[in-house]
């Protein structure tokens, strides 16, 4: 069984909604995740803008520690209990929308659900992205990727 991520929010390429923007809904999509490989002991999610204009991206989101019966979050949250939400590159642990600069052309929001090998990654709330990452790199066993696109035309 292959690992993929679905949303009822958009479709992997498309627009995202104006709820999934910072300036408007700003709230989390629908997630849903099936095909996890053996020996998944918990879930990781992450939300990654790479074509922001910082050299280095932007991070949206950033979850971990999602028990492994746990396969979907409704739009908006709230995240299981255990979950721990890091801190997004907007300063607060959370989700932040999608924000590019006006004029700036369409930016790819690649949203990744990660199937973790441990139950409990050692991240906190005060962690960045790039903090999640490091130790998501030790512990990944499969992800899968959905990307929304958006575009501020000012």
């Amino acid at each position: 069984m292959t690992f993929t991520l679905t949303s009822d929010d958009f479709a992997d390429g498309e627009t995202l909604p104006e709820a999934q923007v910072y300036a408007h809904g700003n709230r989390s999509p629908h997630l849903a995740w099936s095909g996890a490989p053996e020996g998944t002991k918990s879930f990781a999610i992450t939300c990654y803008d790479p074509d922001a204009p910082t050299g280095s991206g932007f991070w949206h989101w950033t979850v971990a520690n999602i028990p492994a019966g746990v396969t979907e979050l409704p739009a908006g949250g709230p995240v299981p209990a255990g979950a721990v939400e890091g801190r997004t590159d907007y300063g607060p642990p959370g989700c932040g929308g999608a924000a590019p600069p006006a004029g700036h052309g369409p930016h790819r929001y690649i949203f990744t659900v990660f199937a973790v090998d441990v139950e409990r990654l050692d991240v906190t709330p005060d962690n960045s992205g790039a903090i999640f990452g490091f130790n998501l790199h030790f512990h990944t066993l499969a992800k899968a990727q959905l990307t929304g696109v958006y575009e501020n035309r000012g």
